[in-house]
């Protein structure tokens, strides 16, 4: 069947700032070396930071755990805020050197890292999904309306920026992104079947558009601008005004969860074959070629979750196994370079929300949480050191951060 179009709302005038209710907090923070040290400053979660310091926190990094979030120093892994926020939630880099976006209930909230605090600028939507930002524009899709929207990080503050926002035809589990020359690449689906993507120019007409995608899920982007979109049977690759498929090597072979890199044309993607898993736990991770459009599947001898995947400085394929060790893989060859020590061997949990080790890369450092331990720490990519650690009161779940500066 053919989808229908979607709608266009452009530039939505900034709105004043939302009210929030404040809530209080006590929690213990931990000095880089995993010990108990000084109690993070107290925190309403939504107006600047209490206590007697305003000083910004350098190269935030925020770490989920139920019940709240965790402001932490990037370079020390200090505590500097525990804000409460009832809830799973989630957490994406906003865009810019100071805000990350935080996925709730309601919406996604814009929370100041470096501030240590929830702002009260919030972008309502049910079913909050993916967060994507490139050549200077952060994307929002919400699940529960289809509802796109768009806006330059630079204006994030303590007032809603200025927005365009385009309405799928239905809502869907998707994701969208806007391109340098302002094409916007987005899903096309409903809440029962999701099927491909449509290609809108920047005035939002349709360029092209491709149904043979079941199951979207998840984007990517290359160097020279080549996006690429998972499916149940391969992939999907947008580069130049044309839609290529890439079918897997199996008839099912699932790619939903991508990592890409401005310095290879090369995307890292999960691979799962067994349709009929309750849990999948798969050992083969996909390359794909955005030049020649060939898939490459390469073994690395352990296991990964959704959380296992990110890209290096240089474009290198980053998995972080069941084994405790970051695979560090060269996109070109599939070979696997080296192996950095990270934690402990684990095992993931079947409810996708429960905390299992995650991977978040920033420039030259990966930051690695353990939710047995309790523990985050944070490794030099290219010497394997470790840099500091910390041991949390709750166990993290997800990990992310401003961008680099």
């Amino acid at each position: 069947m053919k989808y229908a179009k979607g709608r266009l709302h452009r530039a939505k005038a900034a709105v004043g700032v939302l009210l929030a209710a404040s809530v209080t907090l006590t929690a213990c923070g931990g000095d880089p070396s995993g010990s108990a040290a000084e109690k993070p400053a107290k925190s309403s979660g939504t107006s600047g930071p209490s206590g007697t310091s305003a000083k910004p926190v350098e190269d935030p990094v925020v770490v989920t755990y139920d019940g709240g979030l965790y402001v932490l120093d990037g370079r020390t892994l200090k505590v500097a805020e525990d804000i409460p926020l009832k809830g799973f939630n989630r957490v994406n880099p906003a865009g810019d050197d100071r805000h990350v976006m935080v996925s709730t209930a309601t919406g996604f909230r814009v929370m100041d890292a470096a501030g240590r605090r929830l702002t009260d600028v919030e972008f309502k939507g049910p079913k909050p999904g993916h967060v994507v930002h490139h050549a200077g524009r952060t994307v929002l899709f919400s699940d529960g309306t289809g509802e796109v929207t768009v806006f330059d990080p630079k204006d994030l503050g303590d007032t809603r920026p200025k927005t365009e926002t385009y309405d799928s035809a239905a809502p869907h589990h998707g994701v969208a992104i806007r391109l340098a020359n302002g094409e916007l690449v987005t899903t096309l689906g409903t809440e029962e079947e999701r099927v491909g993507i449509t290609v809108l120019d920047a005035d939002r007409e349709e360029i092209t558009r491709s149904e043979k995608c079941p199951g979207v899920h998840g984007e990517a982007t290359a160097k020279g601008e080549a996006v690429v979109i998972g499916c149940e049977d391969g992939v999907l690759v947008y580069k130049d005004g044309a839609i290529k498929k890439v079918d897997s090597p199996t008839a099912y072979g699932r790619i939903g969860n991508q990592a890409g890199s401005d310095e290879s044309p090369v995307v890292l993607g999960d691979y799962k074959k067994d349709k009929d898993a309750e849990l999948e736990r798969p050992e083969q991770i996909s390359l794909i070629d955005t030049r020649s459009g060939e898939m490459r599947l390469v073994d690395i001898g352990t296991s990964y979750t959704f959380r296992s995947l990110a890209r290096g400085p240089h474009g290198e394929a980053l998995v972080l196994g069941t084994d405790g060790k970051i695979h560090v893989i060269d996109p070109e060859t599939g070979r696997t370079t080296k192996k950095i020590s990270a934690l402990g061997a684990w095992q993931e949990p079947l409810d996708w929300q429960q905390p299992r080790p995650a991977l978040f890369v920033r420039e030259n450092t990966a930051y690695v949480s353990d939710p047995s331990s309790k523990e985050l720490v944070s490794i030099d990519i290219e010497s394997g050191e470790r840099l500091a650690s910390v041991r949390l009161p709750q166990p993290p779940n997800e990990v992310s951060g401003v961008k680099g500066h």
